[in-house]
C-alpha cells in the first residue's frame, strides 16, 4: 500500500523534528511507518531523501561557516593564492576524513541497510543502548576541548560514531555528540562538528538513493517525497536553532530518558504483537 500525501507531510515534519536531536529521525520514520493508516515502511530511500531537506537547512545555518572552510581548503590545495586560515583548511581536510567511515561501510553494507537492519528489533534495541551510552558519556565527559582543538585521530573517530547511524536508533548526531563526550569535547564543539560532519554524509547518500530511486517503485511517490522533503528544511532549521541554544547550558538526560522510554515501548508493542517488526 501506498502513503498518501498528508502522511508524508507528517513523515516530513517528522524528520525536520528529530534529525538533529539525538533520538535517531531514522527510528521515528520506521516507527511511526507502523502506525500510519497505510501502514507502510517508508523505506530507507525515502528516509535518505528527506535528509536532503534537513542538510539544506544546516547549509543555510552554517552557511558561513561551510563557505569559508570551503574557500580555505580549495585556496590552499588549489594553490589560489596565500592568506587562508590554516584552521579552516585542517577543518575541511578533517571533514573529509571523518566522512569516510559512513560512506565505505554505507556501501558495503548497503543491503543490509535497506532490509535486515530495518527490523523494529533492531531499532528498540539501538534506541536503549545508545541512549546509554549518550547518558554515561554526558556524565562523565570532561567537556573541555574546543572545536579548534579537534585532533585527526578523533575526528576519524568521530566519523566512525557517525557511521553507526547506518543502523536506525543509533542517531547520527547521538553519535557523534557521544562519541565527542567521551573523548573530552565540549557539548557545543561536538555538535557543532556532528552538523558539519553530516553535510557531505547526508547529500551524498541522499542524492545516491534519490538517482538509485528513478525508475522504481516509490511507496510514497515523488510528488509527497518532495513535499516532505520541503517540510523537513523548514522544521530543521528550527530545531537547529533551537538544540544549539538548548546544549551550550542544558544536558542531554532528558534525551537520554526519552530513548529509553520509546525503546522500552517498541519492545513491549512488539512483544504484544501491535506491530510488526518488519515492514
Amino acid at each position: 500500500m501506498t502513503i498518501g500525501w498528508i502522511e508524508a507531510a507528517f513523515l516530513g515534519l517528522l524528520q525536520g523534528l528529530t534529525e538533529f536531536l539525538p533520538i535517531s529521525s531514522s527510528a521515528h520514520l520506521r516507527i511511526a511507518g507502523a502506525f500510519l493508516p497505510s501502514g507502510a515502511d517508508p523505506g530507507a530511500a525515502f528516509t535518505a531523501i528527506t535528509q536532503i531537506g534537513t542538510e539544506l537547512a544546516v547549509l543555510v545555518y552554517f552557511w558561513s561557516d561551510i563557505m569559508r572552510i570551503a574557500k580555505a581548503w580549495l585556496g590552499h590545495n588549489l594553490r589560489l593564492g596565500s592568506g587562508y586560515d590554516r584552521a579552516d583548511v585542517r577543518m575541511g581536510w578533517l571533514i573529509i576524513i571523518g566522512s569516510l567511515p559512513i560512506v565505505i561501510l554505507g556501501l558495503l553494507f548497503k543491503d543490509e541497510i535497506e532490509t535486515s537492519l530495518r527490523n523494529l528489533y533492531i531499532t528498540a534495541a539501538m534506541l536503549i543502548i545508545f541512549g546509554i551510552i549518550m547518558g554515561i558519556a554526558d556524565r562523565i565527559g570532561a567537556k573541555r576541548i574546543r572545536l579548534e582543538q579537534l585532533s585527526w585521530r578523533d575526528g576519524i573517530l568521530f566519523g566512525f560514531a557517525q557511521a553507526m547511524a547506518l543502523i536506525p536508533g543509533v542517531s547520527r548526531s547521538g553519535g557523534t555528540i557521544s562519541a565527542g563526550l567521551l573523548l573530552g569535547y565540549t557539548r557545543e564543539a561536538a555538535a557543532r562538528y556532528s552538523f558539519l560532519l553530516a553535510v557531505p554524509a547526508v547529500f551524498g547518500s541522499g542524492f545516491y538513493q534519490l538517482f538509485k530511486s528513478i525508475g522504481e517503485d516509490n511507496p510514497v511517490g515523488w510528488g509527497a517525497t518532495a513535499l516532505a522533503t520541503a517540510i523537513a528544511f523548514f522544521v530543521g532549521y528550527a530545531v537547529i536553532v533551537f538544540f544549539l541554544r538548548l546544549v551550550s547550558t542544558r544536558s542531554y538526560m532528558p534525551f537520554v530518558y526519552y530513548r529509553v522510554a520509546l525503546g522500552a515501548g517498541l519492545l513491549v508493542l512488539l512483544g504484544l504483537g501491535v506491530i510488526s517488526p518488519v515492514g
